[in-house]
């Protein structure tokens, strides 16, 4: 339950170039987001508060790739009673090319109860594969990595969501099938993203008018239908993720935004 609370939360809860770069590395419209964007959620499981999600954008740009690059973060942690049960501490960061919006480098260092990850992905676009390396708790030593072939124009999950935050969702219709292409852990996968119309939704903010989104998610243990999570964006120029919500076959959970810095266009908020 809880690995899936934060990679919702933070999956909830993601220049111009010219010649042979063009198709590499196409150049995405971005006027949502920006340096030093902060946004603050909570995380809830049924009517029960479970903890809280911060996602950062760095307020320095960086070089990847030899690219320069946003640097973004998720945080995700428990909170109140039940820490005392199982205390989760994670984090989940990328380096997302500033012209194409693909990521460079991704990273995963999580603390849960007594479970230990520290993941590095490198992405290689050129070549299409990804190098994935795992820190060996005994060494604290990076372990030989292992390769893995990666589809066109690929994101990790917080990648995923700063890409859906720059298309123009107002140009879809319901039914219309947006397609991201990503890769977790060892697997290449392609998305298939429905979009599911307008819809206000009620927060601690006020009433907030938000694009719906309902990944296809494949049949798994966890969730309860193909249809099992679905997440709101603002339907304004920041169109940053308002709520998302799971539908598990032990209960309900999600994240809902509660306080935000930085935004690069005022959030539009109906009192």
């Amino acid at each position: 339950m809880k690995r899936t609370l934060l990679s919702i939360s933070l999956m909830a809860l993601l220049g111009g170039f010219t010649g042979a770069d063009k198709n590499l590395y196409p150049f995405i419209v971005n006027t949502s987001f920006g340096k030093g964007e902060q946004l603050y959620y909570n995380i809830y499981f049924g009517i029960f508060s479970v903890g809280r999600a911060i996602t950062k954008i760095d307020d320095k740009i960086f070089s990847m790739n030899s690219r320069p690059c946003y640097k973004v973060d998720g945080f995700g942690a428990t909170s109140g009673w039940i820490s005392w049960l199982d205390k989760v501490d994670d984090q989940w960061g990328a380096y997302i090319d500033t012209a194409a919006l693909v990521t460079h480098v991704s990273y995963r260092k999580l603390k849960e109860g007594p479970f230990r990850k520290d993941e590095l992905v490198t992405y290689d676009h050129v070549n299409s594969k990804a190098e994935v390396k795992l820190k060996n708790e005994e060494t604290g030593l990076y372990d030989p990595p292992k390769y893995y072939k990666t589809p066109e124009h690929v994101r990790d999950i917080v990648g995923g969501f700063i890409y859906l935050r720059a298309i123009d969702l107002f140009k879809y219709n319901i039914g219309d099938t947006i397609t991201v292409a990503g890769f977790f852990e060892d697997t290449a996968y392609k998305l298939k993203i429905v979009y599911g119309g307008t819809e206000k939704i009620r927060t601690k903010l006020g009433k907030i008018l938000c694009h719906k989104l309902i990944p296809m998610v494949p049949d798994n243990r966890l969730f309860n239908g193909k249809n099992s999570v679905t997440a709101w964006l603002s339907a304004d120029n920041n169109q940053i993720p308002i709520k998302v919500q799971a539908k598990m076959f032990i209960g309900s959970t999600g994240i809902e935004l509660e306080e935000f810095r930085g935004l690069r266009n005022q959030l539009k908020v109906i009192r």
